[in-house]
């Protein structure tokens, strides 16, 4: 482990492969940012061109703004030599090459973790548990991609002993590549499901895709896999360093069982660690919580905490912003904020919970992106299955696929059922449905915006 650093301008250069233009090579840059609006002072500006924006065309705002130094790949965008100013041939690149040698000197030790659902709650609790003994850091919000992982990597300048990184993905070789510059010593993989159906064939090419993370790994490396999930077992020979399986109701190395959900309150179960047996207890809600409690806890066991350890932290566990948070509504309802993202599979465990808690049970579902030609199947099968749970009021949100979830709720016998455009209609028609004692599941993909219905349902609670 190393002591917190800053790179000087000169050695930024070299780690992004470019050349000090210009500007005092030994000034310190303490932060990297790629936009203005939120640039530190003294923070590296890295000019990156996207789909829609030229970062070279806020050079000099960056500059205005406080930027210690630029990176850029046109010279020519850099009026001011106030500054030291770094050229390279790419600037995405050099950012990722850049983000490689920071996490080498940091010396952290690195968790990645991949999935078709469960990603960011198990990274949020791995880095909880985690946090009981090391200094711990982890990617926020959705940093997870070719850019948001080399930013979040640079923040491991504060030399923490480990940093939990979540790592997204549309298609092949992003895994690959996002591996190839966090280095990871810890390699999780939560599960194969139907996200990201739009850019794939078939769940098995998503498999294939995802199990890039296990590439490069050598005989001193851990691999968190889950027991319960064919195409990541059927990965397992193949890794060339310790395995250590989870999951729910199933033989493996880190398992819980003897789940008993308590409604709103949580859930108790029991956690067997290796064969070491501990009563855990939690706020969060679902059997599906139960599995990123089970991947997260595998990562503290590697790292050495003790049951003990882990029992306690999962005690101390809440919800992750829009991640199943229970709100409690002055009107007398109950929202399960489970508004960030969704997918097929995640939505129909949704549903059983939801149907697990006291009330009239009330579904704001938003389309589910990103399913290719899939996306009307899946979403029948999901109305389908709000009616077999027993849901008695479903409002489906978004395009033709939300309206197929709603036909299907209908016709599974679900007695109440709505379809609306967007989430500004859904928000109004959820809160004139609601009433006192209801419970009310909000779920939907990141683009639908289920946030307005959440806001609507319970802005006086907050």
């Amino acid at each position: 482990m190393s002591a917190p650093f800053a790179l000087t301008a000169a050695e930024m250069a070299a780690a992004f492969g470019g050349v000090l233009a210009g500007g005092p090579a030994d000034r310190e840059l303490p932060a990297v940012s790629i936009d203005t609006r939120t640039i530190a002072p003294g923070a590296l500006f890295v000019a990156i061109r996207g789909p829609r924006f030229d970062g070279h065309a806020f050079v000099a705002e960056a500059i205005a703004r406080g930027a210690g130094a630029v990176v850029v790949s046109d010279r020519a965008a850099v009026t001011s030599t106030d500054v030291p100013f770094i050229v390279v041939e790419d600037t995405l690149r050099g950012l990722q090459e850049a983000a490689r040698v920071i996490r080498r000197r940091a010396g952290s030790t690195v968790v990645a973790i991949t999935g078709s659902a469960g990603k960011t709650t198990t990274k949020e609790i791995a880095a909880t548990l985690l946090g009981r003994r090391f200094t711990t850091f982890r990617n926020r919000g959705n940093l997870n991609n070719h850019i948001g992982l080399p930013l979040s990597l640079f923040e491991l300048h504060t030399a923490p002993a480990y940093a939990v990184m979540e790592l997204g993905m549309s298609g092949f070789g992003e895994i690959r590549r996002l591996v190839s510059i966090a280095e990871p010593q810890v390699r999780v993989w939560t599960n194969v499901g139907e996200a990201h159906l739009g850019f794939f064939k078939s769940v098995g090419e998503i498999a294939q895709a995802k199990q890039e993370i296990l590439e490069g790994a050598t005989s001193d490396q851990v691999f968190v896999a889950n027991a319960a999930d064919p195409h990541v077992m059927a990965r397992v020979p193949s890794f060339a360093g310790q395995v250590i399986t989870f999951g729910v109701d199933v033989p493996a190395d880190v398992s819980v069982t003897d789940a008993r959900l308590r409604g709103f309150d949580g859930t108790t179960a029991r956690l067997s660690l290796r064969g070491e047996q501990r009563a855990i207890e939690t706020r969060l809600i679902g059997t599906t919580n139960l599995f990123n409690i089970a991947a997260a806890s595998a990562v503290a066991l590697s790292a050495g905490l003790d049951a003990d350890d882990i029992a306690a932290g999962v005690a101390e566990l809440v919800p992750a912003a829009h991640r199943g948070e229970v709100v409690r509504a002055s009107g007398g309802w109950v929202v399960i904020d489970d508004a960030y993202n969704s997918s097929p599979s995640a939505l129909a465990k949704a549903l059983q919970t939801l149907a697990t808690m006291p009330g009239r049970h009330v579904a704001v579902l938003g389309e589910m992106l990103e399913l290719g030609e899939f996306s009307t199947h899946y979403h029948a099968e999901c109305g389908t299955a709000a009616g077999r749970v027993g849901i008695e009021t479903v409002i489906a949100v978004g395009g033709p696929s939300a309206r197929a979830l709603a036909d299907a709720a209908a016709a599974s016998g679900v007695k109440d059922v709505h379809y609306v455009a967007d989430s500004t209609e859904g928000a109004a028609l959820a809160r004139g449905l609601v009433r006192e004692g209801d419970a009310v599941l909000v779920k939907g993909s990141r683009g639908i915006r289920m946030e307005a219905v959440v806001q609507a349902l319970t802005e006086e609670a907050r």
